[in-house]
């Protein structure tokens, strides 16, 4: 959204594309995990896209941190409610992703099982 566009100031190399397709498939081809904060409908659909991958198989499993219990907890239920009992997804589908509030869980969770860093980056 050109209103919303800027680099965040933690990134230290940036980059843009022209599809978002392309976009997308960077981010999860270069990520070890997700830790996704609240947000809008950009969120939602990089975190739903992330989630549909790994859990059809088609990317690699990732740890998926969902941070902020007030902000995610109304979503899930409505996904309980909703999606789950109407069979439209199915209960280990929520052990794609943690939903944590405490910073050492979050970095915990999202660490976990990851590889060795390459190049001796740390």
């Amino acid at each position: 959204m050109p209103h919303e566009q800027g680099l965040n100031p933690y990134v230290d190399i940036g980059k843009e594309f022209h599809y978002f397709f392309v976009r997308k498939l960077m981010f999860m081809r270069y990520s070890w995990s997700f830790v996704v904060f609240p947000g809008g409908f950009g969120t939602m659909d990089e975190l739903f896209e992330v989630l549909t991958l790994v859990q059809t198989h088609k990317a690699r499993p990732h740890p998926v941190v969902l941070v902020g219990s007030g902000f995610w907890l109304g979503l899930l239920a409505w996904m309980k409610d909703h999606q789950l009992e109407g069979g439209r997804i199915s209960p280990g589908d929520f052990d794609l992703f943690t939903v944590a509030d405490d910073f050492e869980q979050i970095v915990n969770k999202a660490t976990a099982g990851l590889p060795a860093l390459p190049y001796g980056l740390a």
